[in-house]
């Protein structure tokens, strides 16, 4: 049994390693493959008739984007994403892009995205016992429910401003672009969170 212990320690370490001391091309691959993982999971989608807000898959990527590849290349993969589904790249939710689409209402979300993975990013590289279950849950809930719903919320508030001529109240608001995700997130962070406790050395 600890044969076996020993031999998935020094695998799971070995192969961090490995990511940590690639080159920046390399890196870089990984960036754009953790952008294809999110435009892929962007694709599970649950559409809502009160909200022009979709639940998706896409922030488990995000979430995993910034732990596994830390806050440079974490950072750099949800830029990639958001820049060719800007430029054509058809991984948007509903398989969308363009420059509309990021401007619309969850231009907030992308803008999130960045922040997310830049916070989770920068707290794995920087203190490695927080790669443990809980710590990481409670990262990845200021994560998930800081960084990318308060830009959020305030970017689907202009929108609605823009689109219907008045900001809502904060509860229409609340309804519409945080409290339909609320569960789906939890359990998107647990995995996310139960990922880091398996796959990343804690020290």
């Amino acid at each position: 049994m600890n044969i076996n212990i020993d031999s998935y320690y020094y695998m799971r370490d070995n192969i961090f390693d490995k990511v940590q001391k690639a080159s920046n091309v390399e890196k870089l691959a990984m960036a754009v493959l953790m952008a294809c993982l999110t435009g892929i999971l962007a694709q599970i989608i649950i559409p809502l008739p009160w909200t022009p807000v979709p639940i998706t898959g896409q922030t488990f990527g995000v979430l995993v984007s910034g732990l596994f590849l830390g806050k440079r290349f974490g950072v750099l993969s949800q830029v990639i994403y958001i820049f060719a589904g800007i430029l054509g790249v058809s991984w948007f939710a509903e398989m969308s892009s363009g420059l509309s689409v990021f401007l619309g209402s969850t231009c907030g979300y992308f803008i999130g995205f960045i922040l997310a993975a830049a916070l989770i990013g920068y707290i794995s590289e920087k203190y490695t016992e927080s790669r443990n279950f809980k710590k990481m849950f409670g990262l990845m809930l200021v994560a998930n429910f800081a960084c990318i719903y308060i830009p959020g919320l305030i970017g689907l508030s202009i929108w609605l401003y823009f689109t219907q001529g008045a900001f809502p109240d904060i509860i229409t608001l609340i309804m519409m672009g945080l409290a339909p995700f609320i569960i789906g997130d939890l359990f998107k962070v647990g995995i996310a969170a139960g990922i880091s406790k398996v796959a990343l050395p804690k020290e």
